[in-house]
């Protein structure tokens, strides 16, 4: 038995097994960024009904009810041990951290001004949607205008780190998640496109039991480093200076 208050001090990783909880985007804000420094972004941009889809404007207000944000991603401002940078950061409570017309001007601004003020980006994704399908292209045009918005960012020398978290699949995985100048990973998270079992019911063969996950891609040099919860904050403040440099 763990008790919640202790678990929630140990930034939801449980001290016996070990095993990673969900973030809230503000949580994981929290837990990187300098005491009262982040100041948001974009606050009140929020996607719309665009194609009438059914259940979508529901599930839109469920999400807001649940998580209290308007949208799936939180954007803005911040230091980590002193050092300023633009953050994001994915709720995976709000439409399972799915990425609309919303979240992809909202990411694409926040790259847009990390090349405005010469400030480092860093991005920590989570979702297990990728593209909302109730949006339509307006949702997949994101995909590349966000993977635009980072070349822009890069020609300008701008560093840019990805943070991935469990579960970042789908098109935010195929996307600007997969693009950062260093990505890293939290242990045991599951990355990718389509999921495993999708894979498996297309081919009709067993995939390895741990495919997809940090571990296997780490081993397969598609991410640079693997690390813990604890760690994060201390390792962004350490890439952060080298690239600044």
């Amino acid at each position: 038995m763990v008790f919640k208050k202790e678990w929630e001090e140990n930034l939801k990783v449980c001290p016996k097994c070990k095993h990673y909880s969900v973030m809230g985007a503000r949580e994981r804000i929290a837990s990187l960024v300098d005491p009262g420094s982040f100041v948001e972004h974009d606050a009140t941009l929020t996607s719309v009904d665009p194609l009438h889809f059914e259940g979508y404007a529901e599930s839109l207000a469920r999400s807001r009810k649940r998580t209290g944000e308007k949208e799936a991603v939180i954007c803005g401002e911040a230091r980590i041990e002193e050092m300023p940078l633009h953050l994001a950061s994915f709720d995976f409570q709000f439409v399972g951290g799915s990425m609309g017309s919303a979240v992809g001007e909202k990411i694409t601004r926040t790259l847009e001004r990390g090349g405005e003020t010469a400030k480092p980006v860093v991005i920590v994704s989570a979702g297990g949607g990728g593209a909302r399908m109730q949006e339509g292209m307006l949702s997949l045009m994101q995909m590349a205008k966000t993977s635009a918005a980072v070349a822009r960012l890069r020609e300008k020398g701008i560093p840019y780190i990805s943070v991935l978290t469990h579960p970042t699949m789908g098109g935010v995985a195929a996307s600007f998640a997969f693009l950062g100048d260093l990505i890293l990973a939290e242990p045991k998270a599951l990355i990718g496109f389509a999921g495993p079992r999708v894979i498996e019911q297309t081919i009709g063969q067993r995939l390895p039991d741990d495919f997809q996950t940090s571990e296997f891609l780490l081993d397969r040099g598609m991410i640079d480093m693997i690390v813990p919860r604890h760690e994060l904050r201390a390792t962004l403040s350490r890439l952060l200076g080298h690239l600044a440099n």
